[in-house]
Order: C-alpha cells, then structure tokens, then sequence
C-alpha cells in the first residue's frame, strides 16, 4: 500500500493521513456497529494511532458495550463516519475504508461478532468468523 494514507469526510472539512500501512482489516456485525454504520455491519481498517494525523475536528459519540467503551468520530458537518477507538485497542484507531482517497485496497481479513449478523447480510465464505471477539493475537 502506498503511504502516506490519505482520506476524509464528504464535504472536506475533515482530513487524516497514515504514516504507516494499516495492521489489520475487518468487518464488524455487533449491534452498535450496525447502528452506526445504517448497515448490516461496520467494515474498518486498524492503524497504529501514533501514525495518524487528523485536520480538522471530529465529533465523537461514545457507546458502553460488553467489551468496553467505543468513540466513534465523525464529521459534524456532512455526517461522514471517520474512525473509531475502543477501550479494548489503546494505541490503535480504526478508519472506515470508505473515507479513504482510495478505498479499493480495503480487504477484510475476518468477520466478527457474527451472532449478530442480519440474515439479509451475505458473509464472504473465504472469511474466517467469529461469533464475538476474535481471540487476542488475531
């Protein structure tokens, strides 16, 4: 993957760039993913948090889960979801493929949280899953 990373919101008001290529990629199917998303689950790419820079100021929502606290930011001007930090992952960020300049290099390496999967949402076979959290080292 090229670096820096780039992308942003919709409208521009918000910016972010990654120093560093992403250390994983996954889709999420948990309830407050689904939520936050308007879909059937929450596709995202995790960065070292150190290596990414952010213009502009993000509003953030926090949500109390089984796992933890979840902030998700996004742009409070046009909406746009941006990133995502979880109490579970201090150090890392999670960035929605979809703001990159170029998300075509987006691909998921696991499914999670499957028990809650939408019966409408048709998972990749070629994806491990997992019906909660992926065990720690995944």
């Amino acid at each position: 993957m090229k670096l820096p990373i780039t992308g942003g919101c919709a409208c521009g008001a918000i910016r972010y760039e990654s120093s560093a290529s992403p250390l994983f990629a996954l889709n999420c199917h948990c309830r407050d993913c689904q939520r936050a998303s308007g879909g059937g689950f929450s596709s995202v790419f995790i960065f070292p948090e150190s290596a990414v820079t952010i213009s502009g100021v993000p509003r953030y929502h926090e949500v109390e889960s089984s796992q933890g606290t979840a902030r998700r930011g996004f742009c409070a001007d046009c909406g746009s979801p941006l990133f995502g930090h979880g109490s579970t992952g201090p150090g890392l960020v999670g960035i929605k493929p979809a703001s990159l300049d170029d998300p075509s290099c987006f691909e998921p390496l696991i499914d999670i949280w499957t028990a809650s999967a939408q019966p409408w949402t048709k998972l990749d076979p070629a994806l491990p899953k997992f019906p909660g959290a992926p065990p720690h080292g995944r």
